[in-house]
């Protein structure tokens, strides 16, 4: 493909504003993914140059959740090691299926979140200030779980994952909002470099487009990775809701 400078005037805002959006509540890739296409980049391409962008813009936020100890090793360790089981089987299978699988994912995966994430009852913070992980067997096992699973959707898609981690966490571990994103962003990173990888390896990545991206998205993920540590779940629980109207608009068609 031949890249051209209205190509970047185009992706790079578009970036920096994923990066953002995915720090405060995950999901930045409804807004990263769709910009690569609507530039022309071919589908398989822009799976994998949004990885590399996505992975820094990843790396700068958990880093930044790490260094305000949100993260807590013990559980992130088996997480990872399932994330990268799971990134690493969908990335194979997105190389080799259909479009129309990719869609059907998002038909299962939409009305489950958005019942979740509009249910009061269910999602729902801790007291501020809470950012204690009880280590128990549930926790272990919705964890790796959610990472294994939700990782192979990031590997063979993206879009939503993080969203979809801060509610597993939330609602099935009992995280606030503000620790179960710092846990997700964790298994994003993983998921995202176990990906890119492969991707790698099979030729697909834009790295000239992808770096320049990254450096937008990266910008956005520090920002956000701020404002979600100050405002917690005022800032989150929006930015979920508006990324599943995103993921419906983009199911229907409307972009």
């Amino acid at each position: 493909m031949e890249l051209t400078i209205g190509t970047f005037l185009f992706v790079c805002p578009l970036l920096f504003l994923a990066g953002l959006v995915d720090a405060i509540g995950g999901g930045g890739g409804l807004i990263s993914l769709p910009a690569y296409l609507i530039a022309g980049v071919p589908v398989h391409q822009a799976i994998a140059t949004n990885k590399l962008s996505s992975t820094c813009g990843t790396t700068l936020a958990t880093a930044r959740f790490i260094k305000n100890k949100l993260v807590n090793i013990k559980l992130a360790i088996p997480s990872v090691i399932s994330a990268i089981m799971g990134s690493a089987i969908g990335a194979k299978l997105s190389l080799i299926m259909d479009e129309k699988i990719l869609e059907y994912v998002l038909f299962a995966v939409l009305p489950i979140a958005a019942f979740i994430v509009l249910n009061k009852k269910l999602f729902k913070d801790k007291p501020e200030g809470e950012v204690d992980v009880i280590l128990n067997k549930r926790t272990f096992v919705v964890a790796c779980i959610a990472a294994l699973i939700i990782g192979m959707y990031d590997g063979f898609y993206g879009p939503g994952t993080g969203t979809f981690l801060i509610i597993a966490f939330t609602v099935f571990a009992g995280m606030s909002v503000g620790v179960a994103n710092a846990q997700a962003k964790v298994i994003n990173l993983t998921t995202n470099i176990t990906s890119l990888i492969i991707f790698i390896a099979n030729g697909q990545v834009l790295f000239t487009l992808g770096i320049a991206a990254a450096i937008s998205n990266m910008i956005g993920g520090y920002i956000g990775a701020g404002l979600v540590m100050k405002k917690g779940s005022k800032i989150v629980k929006p930015t979920i809701i508006l990324v599943l109207i995103l993921l419906a608009l983009k199911v229907a068609g409307v972009y």
